[in-house]
């Protein structure tokens, strides 16, 4: 697959790169891109949830009133569930809800992901990140060229003076989130309607995505 090269100022520089077939020409795996964003959701929750049951809410020692006689039903404690400041019942205590998923499986999802983008034409492949000074406002109006009033995804090929100064520039931008290229996730590749790539960053994928 061929892509032209845009600058920052979101002009094509007359150049076209070749995307690697194995990576952005691969099977799409509908399921399998489902599974991998779950897994990932599952993983980041914290399950630290608890409640109380009724062997756990202080109180309700003393039986209520005698159990015959009162013309009321029986109880044995006003920690029961149907009490208010009562124990609960059957609901959440602390777990782990860690999926596990095969590094393979994790790598097909993420070459169908990027399959799918690049055949939707929501890839753009840029020239590099450099920028004069570190401000928002520079990055915001680089992406209005390059996305219009869409989301996007920025990976970053590495950690030089030039994609700092870019990507502390971006942290304020609502619509737009910077990422290593080594990093790159389902749920991220998914949630933004581009994904701008710096050339070099194309290798970086290569290196992991590559079969």
């Amino acid at each position: 697959m061929k892509l032209d090269i845009y600058s920052l100022n979101g002009k094509k520089t007359g150049e076209t790169v070749d995307l690697p077939a194995d990576i952005f020409e691969a099977p799409v795996n509908v399921d399998l891109m489902h599974q991998a964003y779950v897994r990932q959701m599952a993983n980041k929750r914290a399950g630290t949830h608890s409640t109380k049951g009724r062997s756990e809410v202080r109180g309700g020692g003393r039986k209520p009133w005698r159990q015959k006689g009162t013309g009321r039903a029986r109880q044995g404690s006003t920690r029961a569930a149907q009490w208010v400041g009562g124990g609960k019942v059957h609901t959440p205590k602390p777990r782990d809800y860690s999926k596990a998923m095969p590094k393979k499986m994790r790598k097909a999802a993420l070459r169908s992901a990027l399959t799918v983008k690049a055949a939707e034409k929501e890839i753009i492949i840029i020239d590099g990140l450099k920028i004069k000074e570190a401000k928002t406002k520079i990055v915001a109006k680089a992406l209005e060229k390059l996305v219009g009033q869409e989301t996007a995804l920025i990976l970053l090929p590495e950690k030089g003076e030039a994609e700092e100064m870019f990507a502390r520039s971006a942290r304020n931008l609502v619509s737009a989130k910077t990422i290593m290229a080594n990093y790159l996730n389902i749920r991220d590749l998914l949630g933004y309607d581009k994904v701008i790539v710096p050339l070099n960053a194309i290798e970086v994928i290569s290196g992991y995505l590559g079969k």
